[in-house]
């Protein structure tokens, strides 16, 4: 005989009292730690329970009984359905707060690591319209919110290009508006999703993985430049060339018109062959660089550039500084990618020495090196827990000064431990994951002790928050 489940309760009156990991708020209820959907600290909430283990739970606020003083409203119609910037319903103030909390609780209670005093978060100079990048997804069955089912009477539109709902890889939500990305990317993600809809052979149907419109990524500069790059699940060409044609026409700023097919099962285009229907292949980004030129870098569309470059500019300078370079320093970039970080350096140091996985980004750390006219650089392409042998530090020698800038995995133990036997004098660490980097560095506290920490707001209305510790060789 099969065992009734107990109905999941549903808690009137609950304050919430903090933030946690991946930015779900917290309650306390029954001796249980609660993470909570749709409520901010401060608040009081009833919320329907969705899941309850012995010692936790997880629940969605059903209603706010009481707002925190911190509550604000939303300025996006999608807020809470797409699950973009979760935290437009907190005031800015209190999210740099909650991110600076969580920088400390992750070096201190993750790494067990010694801290100087945290410097004040650097927030960022824009909190809407910051990235120069986002991608859309197409989808042949659009889906549909509960309000927007009873209001709509017959569905007539199944298409949609917009964003994977939370928890739903087929699931893919029409949206109207966004506020990531300054235009044209509004306008030119409605106008291919309209064009498309008239005129193209379909959507992409994501579950059967057959279709024809499939993503639609868009690219800014600060610069004023534009890319974007559609990418086809079947090859139309005359429909193809139609709906290129009408974007070219219909935006004729538009720098680099790139199209590409994709007949796999996963949306990464880093092994299709990118076709450039109009302009360049590639748009360029500029950043400052003190007492010289300004820094540009060519961006295409299998590029990686920070997404946030207003406050890249400031996390580089603060990078710079904590280095300490005097012009004789030999200087080790991990991760380099497409070679920011190095070519910010270099003009301030004697060499650079970049090492990074994916080989196309050491190409393009190449052509931007030529680009600036930077000699200084040296560049190779590895996973580094391999690269970074006797070989390589044959070649290029010990370096004084390593910066690390690795993904949110973080750094392998095998690199952590090549950096103990290269034992450079200082050490800089740019991270987009606290977690990761404390754990990092705990590998590390024993030879080295931390000197500065700063974190940045890159991503607001997002839980992400970026840090950079410097540490000092123990002597």
């Amino acid at each position: 005989m099969s065992r009734t489940k107990k109905p999941l309760p549903l808690w009137d009156a609950v304050p919430i009292t903090d933030y946690g990991a991946n930015g779900k708020a917290i309650a306390k209820r029954e001796g249980m730690v609660v993470f909570v959907n749709g409520a901010v600290p401060g608040d009081v909430a009833d919320l329907r329970v969705t899941k309850k283990k012995k010692s936790w739970a997880e629940a969605t606020a059903t209603r706010i009984v009481e707002r925190s003083p911190d509550r604000v409203e939303a300025f996006c119609k999608h807020f809470g359905i797409c699950g973009g910037c979760k935290w437009q319903d907190l005031s800015y103030p209190k999210q740099l707060e909650f991110k600076q909390q969580q920088v400390v609780d992750n070096l201190v209670r993750l790494g067990g690591l010694e801290l100087p005093e945290v410097s004040a978060i650097i927030a960022s100079a824009c909190t809407t319209h910051y990235r120069n990048k986002l991608e859309y997804t197409a989808s042949a069955f659009r889906w549909f919110t509960s309000e927007e089912l009873k209001t709509m009477g017959d569905i007539t539109d199944r298409n949609a290009l917009g964003f994977h709902v939370p928890g739903g890889f087929d699931k893919v939500l029409q949206v109207d508006e966004c506020h990531l990305q300054p235009e044209p990317s509004d306008g030119v993600r409605n106008f291919i999703r309209r064009h498309a809809g008239e005129n193209g052979p379909g959507f992409y149907d994501i579950r059967k993985h057959e279709g024809w419109l499939r993503t639609v990524m868009v690219r800014t500069t600060l610069t004023g430049q534009c890319a974007v790059l559609i990418a086809f699940g079947e090859d139309h060409p005359e429909a193809q060339e139609k709906l290129l044609l009408a974007v070219r026409e219909a935006f004729p700023a538009i720098t680099s018109l790139q199209w590409t097919i994709n007949p796999k099962k996963n949306d990464t285009i880093w092994d299709l062959d990118i076709h450039t229907f109009h302009g360049t292949d590639h748009i360029v980004e500029e950043l400052l660089d003190d007492g010289f030129p300004n820094l540009r870098f060519r961006i295409g569309a299998k590029s990686f550039f920070q997404t946030n470059p207003q406050q890249t500019q400031r996390m580089y300078e603060v990078t710079r500084s904590l280095a300490g370079l005097t012009g004789k320093e030999k200087v080790y970039d991990l991760y380099c990618g497409a070679g920011s970080i190095s070519l910010f350096l270099a003009r301030h140091c004697a060499q650079v020495v970049g090492a990074e996985i994916v080989p196309e980004a050491v190409a393009d750390a190449h052509a931007n090196a030529a680009l600036n006219g930077i000699d200084n650089v040296a560049f190779e392409a590895g996973d580094l827990k391999d690269l970074l042998n006797a070989d390589f530090i044959e070649r290029h020698g010990k370096p004084d000064v390593l910066i690390t800038d690795p993904p949110r995995a973080g750094m392998h133990e095998d690199v952590v431990a090549r950096i103990r036997e290269l034992a450079p004098s200082c050490i800089v660490y740019v991270s987009c994951n606290p977690s990761t980097q404390a754990r990092d560095l705990s590998l590390l506290k024993d030879m080295y002790r931390i000197t500065h920490v700063q974190p940045f707001d890159m991503f607001p209305h997002t839980y992400h928050v970026e840090n950079v510790v410097r540490m000092e060789l123990i002597k």
